[in-house]
């Protein structure tokens, strides 16, 4: 779970509610014809801007948002190399074997390719749409919310509007003038809110998790284009490393120098003690 996302939605509200105990009066930001307005009208917009199939993907999008997918490059980065010194050994056809042990699809599509024999060009080319049809897909995803977090604050000014046309009918009933202020300026309240706390941060982060994604797949399809070429396993892993981060590499440092010591200790001693 992404605890980042939940962190941040937690805190945000606590910063506003706290100020709201502190203020004497909680119960003076609660209007449910405002909430009516604001989060009625922008789920309406929301929804009128796509096709129903992508607007019943919004829940499935959101848990995104929360959900900590593991991306470790430089686990991708020694699963890549460990393939290419198999393929210098035993051939390309050898990595059909090891297609079962890997989960990410994205890979197992593009080894495939290789073990079947297609071209460099073609490999491209079909990884790229690949690679565009993910992006696009995510773009949906992130437009959802993009589109909340203008159309919260918008339906928030509407609702504001309302209230004040309502104010203004009673200006013979000075009693009813700071409620109905109150209720106009409310609504602008929640807009914000929901914009600032809740929708335009998703889709930034939908956005980092999807470059992310992305970042990964582009390591592999470059580490599968220089394994077909057959191209020596070091130097294919000092080009891919270029794509981990100061961090990621000193992680892969540690990763071999681990696998490294085991196969150490796995390799017979032959060496004989003359006395």
């Amino acid at each position: 779970m992404d605890k980042t996302t939940l962190l941040g939605l937690i805190f945000g509200t606590a910063c506003i509610i706290v100020p709201m105990f502190l203020g004497g009066k909680p119960s003076a930001y609660w209007d449910l014809k405002s909430i009516l307005i604001t989060i009625g009208g922008a789920v309406s917009s929301t929804l009128t801007s796509y096709r129903p199939a992508e607007a019943i993907q919004i829940l499935k999008v959101t848990a995104k948002a929360f959900r900590d997918k593991g991306i470790e490059l430089e686990k991708t980065v020694k699963t890549l190399v460990d393939l290419s010194h198999k393929a210098r050994r035993e051939g390309l056809l050898s990595l059909e074997a090891e297609m079962e042990n890997i989960n990410d699809e994205f890979m197992r599509q593009s080894i495939q390719l290789v073990v079947d024999g297609v071209e460099p060009d073609v490999i491209i080319e079909t990884m790229d749409l690949e690679l565009e049809s993910i992006e696009a897909r995510h773009k949906r995803g992130q437009g959802m919310y993009k589109t909340l977090g203008a159309m919260f604050p918008a339906w928030g000014m509407i609702g504001t509007l309302v209230g004040l046309v309502v104010m203004l009918k009673s200006l013979d009933d000075p009693d009813s003038l700071g409620p109905a202020m109150s209720t106009a300026l409310i609504t602008t309240f929640y807009g914000s809110v929901l914009a600032n706390l809740v929708a335009l941060p998703i889709a930034n982060k939908l956005a980092i998790k999807s470059e992310e994604e992305l970042h990964e797949k582009r390591l592999i399809v470059e580490g599968i284009l220089s394994i077909q070429a057959g191209e020596n396993p070091r130097i294919m892993e000092q080009k891919l490393k270029t794509f981990l981060s100061p961090e990621q590499k000193r992680r892969y440092a540690e990763l071999t120098q681990e696998y490294d010591g085991r196969e150490e200790k796995t390799q017979p001693n032959f060496s004989s003690t003359v006395g």
